[in-house]
């Protein structure tokens, strides 16, 4: 089995770390355009073996995706972030042409891959890949649900004084302010989440969820790694291993929750086949607003891609 993971930053390093470590791939491949960055790293990965005591090979390359030819999925985590006196628009036309060029690519040499995006935009930059890649949807996709629904988990746990083991939720929509946690569909250990916690302390953390990222980018002036590239990773393991997992992914909908042409997380079983089914939920008024919400705001982006291309 064979993963690639294309970008060696913080992100793509760390996602190629928690794959090895987790045997999850016999064979990873590090690709990055800055000469000796995927080789040192994937070289320090590959030394701590002995330590940690796993067998997956780590490879770095630079810019040689020959060496990925062949991967059973891609993990994208390319792209620039956005600069002081960058606009929204500047970022999308930047990072969605680095995607564009790394997805073809990958497909050059893995025709059959499933690609996984974490370049941001998210949902635009699954878009982008979708449509360069010309892959059915269930093969090229977008992480942030996990990641989302991970930092609203943690939140939670803290707030309960629980184990975030036991925390089981749903998150719906863009990767964003709009993202739409549900707490109807959110429990602990079996028991609705609306039970053990009141609301105004509920809405506080999922106010804090939605602005995550930008949590983290105010305490260290850079965002996020290790939970985004360990979400990615989760996300190979259940292809590679076939899991069936539920897990939010952010796919292109096809008429699912009466939405076309939009890509949005929503909740998915994830196995060997990429995205093997769309779960809709019955959502009720208030959650449909919010979802078609964050539809409309990731339409906005969609179509900034639009005009550009």
């Amino acid at each position: 089995m064979k993963v690639t993971v294309v970008g060696a930053g913080n992100v793509g390093a760390t996602c190629a770390d928690v794959l090895a470590y987790r045997e999850i791939a016999n064979e990873i491949i590090l690709v990055d355009i800055k000469e000796g960055l995927a080789e040192g790293k994937a070289l320090d990965i590959w030394q701590k073996s002995p330590i940690n005591l796993y067998d997956s090979r780590t490879i770095g390359v630079t810019n040689d995706y020959s060496k990925t030819a062949n991967s059973d999925v891609v993990v994208i985590t390319s792209g620039l972030p956005r600069k002081p006196g960058m606009s929204r628009d500047d970022l999308i036309e930047t990072n969605a042409g680095i995607v564009k060029s790394v997805t073809e690519q990958v497909i050059k040499y893995s025709p059959e891959a499933t690609i996984i995006i974490v370049s941001n935009p998210l949902d635009v930059m699954t878009y982008q890949a979708h449509i360069t890649s010309k892959m059915p949807r269930n093969k090229v996709m977008g992480m942030a649900g996990i990641l989302d629904t991970a930092r609203y988990r943690a939140f939670l746990a803290e707030a309960l004084n629980v184990s975030p083991k036991d925390i089981q939720a749903v998150l719906m929509g863009g990767h964003g302010d709009t993202m739409v946690p549900l707490p109807r569909y959110t429990t602990v250990g079996g028991i609705p989440v609306t039970e053990l916690i009141d609301k105004d302390k509920l809405d506080a953390i999922i106010e804090r969820t939605k602005f995550g990222g930008g949590e983290l980018v105010k305490l260290m002036g850079t965002s996020a790694w290790y939970a985004p590239g360990s979400a990615a990773a989760q996300m190979v393991e259940a292809i590679v291993r076939d899991q069936k997992r539920v897990f939010p992914v952010c796919v292109k909908l096809e008429g699912e929750y009466g939405i076309d042409d939009c890509y949005l997380g929503v909740p998915v079983i994830l196995g060997k086949g990429g995205i093997e089914k769309v779960i809709e939920l019955d959502l009720n008024a208030e959650e449909k607003a919010l979802v078609e919400n964050s539809r409309q705001h990731v339409k906005e982006v969609m179509a900034v891609l639009d005009k550009l291309n």
